[in-house]
Parts: C-alpha cells; structure tokens; sequence
C-alpha cells in the first residue's frame, strides 16, 4: 500500500498519532531526549549492553569486560599481497561469507585529491585503475577461520571512497563523495560516481566503470531493495543541504553482478524526496522534526539533470520543492527498509541536532524518524551504520571529542559498545579519530569496525547477546 498525500493527511487524523512503526527497531528512542538517557561512560548492571567501558593497556579500544580485539589491518603496518603497505583512511565496509570458513570485507578508503597528499594512497593495481590521479578506492580483506589475512586491491584511483553498500547478489557499490570534473583539482577523469567492487571474483573488477545512471554527486551510501530493485542513495553535501535518494531502475532490469555496470548513463529513473506531514505540508528540511516517532508521507520527483555537469543536482530543486537534509550519511537495509543516517545539523539548518536516525518504508512510502540525539547529548555524529543480528543498531561516531561505536536497542535505550583511546593530537589537544566501517560478521560472532585515521581495522568478540524486550 502506498500513500498518497492527501491520503497520508486523512489517515493521520483519524488516528490521530500518525502511523504505526514497524520494523523489529520499530520503537527506537519513542521519546524526546530518550537516547540521551545513558550515560557514555557506561551502563548500570541493569541497564542494556554490556556494561561499562574498560581502559585498554595498549591505548588502542575500550571495550566492555570479557570482550577483545584482534587489529586485522593497519595502515603503514600491515601489508597487501603485492607488497605495498595497507592504505590509510579506512570507512565504509561490509562483509560477505566466503568458502570455507572465510569472511571476506570489503573496505573503503576516503582518500581526497591527489596522490601525493597521502603517505599510503590505494596502490594502482594493474587493470584496476580508474582514474591514475585519484587517491581512493577500496581493499578486500580475507580473514580466514584460522586468522589469517590476506589483503589485495579491489579497484583503485577514484576518490573520497566515504561509504557504500552491499548488495543482495554479494558485491559492494563504493561511492565516491566528490563532485570533482577532469582538470579540476589534479584530476584525470570526472569524479562523483559509484562503482561495483566483487570480492569473489578479481576479474570481474577489472577495468573499472562507473554507474552513471545513479548519478553525479558526492555519494555517501547506497543500499538495494531486493524485492523491488530499488537503490537508494544518500548524499553528504551542503550549500544547500543534499537528499535521500531513489532510483528506479528500467522496466525488465534484473540485478545480478556486474549488471549495473551494463546500463545505459540514462537508465532507469533518479529521483529525489518531497515530504509532507499530517497536514499535507511541504517538510523543506529533515531537521524539521525534534521528535522521534515523527512519521512523513513521502512522493518523489525526477531528477532533471543526473550527471550534472554544469549544475549540482541539489541545486537543480528549488527549496519549496524538494525535501533536504544535513550530512545524510551511513546506510543499511533491514526490516523490510532503508535505514539511514542524519550526522547533525547546524545554524545553516531549520533546526539543530547532533544526529537522527531515519527508517524508510518502500511499501508505504513513509520515512519515520527512529532516533535523535540533541545538541546536549552525549553522544554526537552518528556516522555509519549497521542492523545488529542482536536486535537494534549499532551506530559508528563522527563527533566532538570521545568517540564510540554505541548500540541503541527497540526501546530506544543506547550503551557504549567500544571508545577509541588512541591520541592522534596532543596531551594538551586531545584527539580521537572517528569509527567507520561497522559490520557485523555473517554467523554473527564478530563486529568489524575500523579507526579512519590513520587506518585501523579490528574484528571485535565477545559474549554478545540478544537484547530483552525490556532493554
């Protein structure tokens, strides 16, 4: 069933709570202020996770009592087959089952401009080379049962590799956050693309193209929807503040690997969202709604311009026409939806926060606010995303100050999962790199996450469990 405005207006004032949430996170922070209950620091012996955080003595991860790390990769340390050192700025990531016994991540690396701004850019693998300018790419990771790894270059030369996302065939869409054209800023070809990385097959990631047909933007995530064949996207831009995305692809497309890459600049249909709330009014920007359980109508119009080249896509709208929103961010699908992130919104904003967490329902067209995170919370910047096999969320932080990767369970109740305690500033000037890339293992057992700066990925066990419907 699908909404139509006035529809979703009528509905709304008959019940006259909105709609019902659905989803097993369904009732995520269903009050104001609900996520800023926790205290960071730690939980009581009451409270949901796994209690507080313990200093780590090497100064790498906090982690609760009975849980450990292994570092896997780390860049300037670690070594790719080929020799050259593990590149810097890991970020989005997922993971995939391999033969026996193998997890095989595919990892991203956000890694701007040109060459020789970094220390360990993306090697240029012969053959998987987009542009020989750019930075950035991604790196395939072979954890195998006995913990060996192996690590080797998945496609190389494109830029700003921020997030991106699985798909349901087992593959990884990287999306560059670049608007960059060749010839400007250093660069050989036109940036701001999403490219199909297979981490089962080296061959099939040779000489890499882009998907035009989901646009020219600065990409930060994608997901698919498997029963629809919808890709929805997520932009990381301002001046004026980006969109949540849909593309539609065309009639008789049928996903499969490397499929996408086959498709024609112009197929299918790139669309951007107009929200409406239970009085049929135009939402201008998702910073609008404070409260969680907030439920909008969505409809959505074409894109006139997707590989825009003489002017962004987001500024393609005018403001009383399209729906925007700030630092849209990490993606994951699950529950039948689109989950994804809000990082924060600021004075250039209708309405400050320091995160949300949005769900997407394709079957009633309705995006649903599920957690919000005020400016006095403590904890800010949600960043990627994954749908725990727990039940709930866990959530990558981008913010001020400490930085976490924190759980937030059905009752909307959030506890602190890991804290990073490697300085990278100083003692007097404190800092701590952001968390990316979470994900957890197929069977469950392990959650990846990685440090961005300088590059550190860790495979995280522990005696994980199943939330209680109290939580």
């Amino acid at each position: 069933m699908t909404l139509t405005r006035r529809e979703f207006s009528r509905h709304s004032a008959l019940t006259g709570a909105g709609l019902a949430l659905t989803g097993s996170v369904a009732a995520l922070a269903t009050a104001p202020g609900a996520l800023a209950a926790e205290d960071p620091a730690g939980t009581d012996d009451d409270g949901p996770g796994y209690g507080p955080l313990l200093p780590d003595p090497d100064g790498l991860l906090a982690l609760p009592r009975g849980f450990s790390y292994r570092v896997l990769t780390h860049s300037g340390v670690t070594r790719l087959e080929s020799g050259e050192f593990t590149p810097s700025n890991h970020d989005g990531a997922a993971a995939f089952a391999g033969p026996r016994g193998v997890t095989l991540l595919v990892v991203n690396h956000e890694l701007r401009g040109v060459r020789s701004r970094w220390r360990h850019p993306v090697p240029l693998t012969e053959g998987l080379v987009y542009d020989p300018a750019a930075s950035g790419g991604c790196t395939v990771v072979e954890v195998r049962p006995h913990g060996e790894v192996a690590q080797w270059v998945g496609v190389a030369g494109t830029s700003t590799n921020c997030a991106g996302g699985g798909t349901p065939w087992g593959t990884w869409l990287t999306c560059e956050e670049s608007e960059e054209l060749a010839g400007q800023n250093g660069m050989t070809r036109d940036h701001g693309y999403v490219f199909e990385v297979d981490p089962y097959d080296r061959r099939a990631n040779r000489d890499p193209q882009p998907i035009k047909a989901l646009g020219r933007y600065a990409h930060e995530a994608v997901v698919i929807d498997p029963r629809r064949g919808h890709a929805y996207l997520t932009e990381d831009a301002d001046e004026p503040n980006g969109f949540f995305y849909r593309w539609v692809p065309p009639q008789g497309f049928r996903h499969g690997r490397g499929r996408l890459r086959g498709l024609a600049d112009d197929a299918g249909v790139l669309q951007a969202p107009r929200c409406f709330d239970s009085r049929g009014r135009l939402v201008d920007d998702l910073s609008r709604a404070t409260r969680a359980g907030t439920v909008y109508g969505v409809d959505w119009t074409d894109v006139p311009d997707r590989d825009a080249r003489t002017t962004p896509v987001r500024q393609q709208f005018a403001d009383s026409a399209i729906t925007r929103g700030r630092k849209l961010e990490g993606m994951w699908w699950g529950d039948g939806g689109a989950y994804f992130v809000s990082s924060y919104a600021r004075a250039d904003s209708p309405a400050q926060h320091n995160g949300q967490v949005w769900f997407y329902d394709p079957r009633r067209r309705t995006l649903t606010l599920k957690v919000i995170l005020g400016v006095d919370d403590g904890y800010d910047g949600p960043d990627n995303i994954t749908v725990s096999p727990y039940g709930g969320l866990v959530v990558a932080e981008d913010g001020a100050g400490a930085q976490h990767l924190f759980g937030a369970t059905d009752r909307g109740r959030i506890y602190p999962i890991a804290r990073n305690e490697r300085n990278i500033g100083t003692e007097e000037k404190p800092d701590y790199s952001e968390f990316a890339g979470v994900v957890f293992s197929p069977d469950g057992r392990t959650l990846y996450a990685s440090m961005q700066s300088p590059g550190i990925m860790f495979a995280i066990t522990g005696p994980w469990r199943r939330h209680s419907h109290r939580d």
